[in-house]
């Protein structure tokens, strides 16, 4: 298996990104203007009135948009607000939008556009399981590439001429594949030329299988060209691979000290052997030579593919094209800094499916960024945990199946 997982690429250094940066026209500039101006923006993480202000409208304007478009979100709205065209007036009104909850969308499809104007289809799980069927015109999907370039590029991650060995702790693509996470982790390969790419979860027939010996061939691969290595995916594949180094017998790596290893995903469906992201960290400067502050962590979901990034502080702080809160687990109503409830998401971004302000399964307390320290105004959550059942599932849940027996 190790041979076949390399997928060596010749890449053209400063070409791929690029295109992450042209611009992005909205679908209607007349309806969508205020929209078109905030998805523009090249600072992800401004903060002042002028900022909230251009928010609110934008909010407004694609709020107006999905009533106007989508049946499901008009009797959503309807039934929500006695007044059809009350506005979206500053940035705090989004709390008070209709709260559509993610699990909605692994039981209906909901397009605000027609099916010719699909651009991607996009599902939230593996092969087994409730899936979101999330579906994406032009401006949704290049929104969602966008946004991450425009982060990562704030962050110093974004290096067009300098060549990277990666390793891609997502799954093998496949004709059939159409996960948000595979989707992501490939994308994120543009923001950097492509040496060489390996995946740790091979396409096996119609399945995938984690090749844990074969991640720790590439690393040892990797750790003799003069190259940085991007490791990017889900953080338990990559933990699994250390502890097999580590059985294995093999010493601590020296990858070059410009690599980055940028996480997504979680340990779901892995709570009881879950360590603290600190404690990866700690092993990753350890075992491989990668210092902490190459190392991040981030939160996304394919019903909101806002780029949620740590920043040095290893904070996920809000950007400019949202804003978030928690809600009361019992009442839904909103709460204060610090205190635990669901993770209320509002973002103007999708104008293919009204999941701008979306209620998501995960339980989270909400801080102001003076909290953190970093130098971000804009607020930042801490995830506590998970609530749901089996049939809340995620990229996550349905990789973590993998990993039995491999470890």
């Amino acid at each position: 298996m190790t041979n076949a997982m390399t997928h060596p690429t010749a890449a053209s250094p400063g070409a791929a990104h690029l295109k992450y940066f042209a611009p992005l026209p909205v679908p209607d500039p007349g309806r969508l203007a205020h929209l078109q101006r905030l998805g523009d923006l090249r600072t992800p993480y401004a903060t002042g009135p002028a900022v909230d202000d251009l928010f609110a409208t934008a909010l407004d304007e694609v709020n107006r948009w999905h009533i106007d478009n989508s049946p499901v979100y008009r009797d959503i709205w309807n039934g929500h607000s006695a007044d059809r065209n009350a506005p979206i007036a500053s940035a705090d009104d989004a709390a008070g939008l209709p709260l559509v909850p993610a699990t909605f969308f692994k039981s209906h499809e909901v397009l605000s556009i027609g099916r010719d104007e699909v651009a991607a289809h996009l599902t939230s799980s593996g092969t087994t399981g409730q899936k979101s069927q999330m579906f994406f015109d032009a401006w949704s999907i290049g929104s969602v590439m966008r946004m991450a370039a425009f982060v990562l590029d704030h962050y110093g991650f974004i290096t067009p001429d300098q060549p990277n060995n990666y390793l891609l702790y997502s799954y093998e693509p496949t004709d059939a594949l159409k996960l948000g996470t595979a989707f992501t982790d490939n994308f994120l390969c543009d923001l950097a030329p492509v040496n060489e790419r390996a995946y740790a979860l091979r396409a096996v027939g119609s399945e995938h299988v984690f090749d844990s010996f074969g991640s720790v061939d590439t690393l040892l691969r990797y750790a003799e060209q003069d190259l940085p290595v991007r490791i990017l995916g889900f953080p338990s594949f990559l933990w699994f691979t250390l502890e097999r180094m580590r059985a294995m017998g093999v010493g601590p790596l020296k990858l070059r000290a410009d690599s980055f290893v940028y996480l997504g995903g979680g340990w779901k469906g892995q709570a009881g052997r879950q360590v603290s992201k600190f404690e990866l960290y700690d092993r990753i400067e350890e075992q491989l030579g990668i210092p902490h502050e190459r190392v991040r962590d981030s939160y996304g979901a394919v019903e909101h593919g806002v780029t949620y990034a740590e920043c040095a502080r290893h904070r996920l702080h809000a950007p400019v094209w949202s804003r978030i809160f928690a809600r009361d687990v019992a009442t839904l109503r909103p709460l204060p800094y610090g205190e635990q409830g669901y993770l209320h998401c509002v973002s103007p971004f999708m104008t293919s499916a009204p999941v701008h302000s979306l209620l998501m399964g995960d339980l989270v307390s909400v801080r102001p960024g003076s909290d953190c320290g970093c130098g971000l105004e804009t607020p930042w959550f801490e995830i506590h945990g998970r609530a749901g059942t089996s049939t809340n599932r995620s990229c996550a849940v349905a990789a973590a199946e993998l990993m039995k027996g491999a470890s």
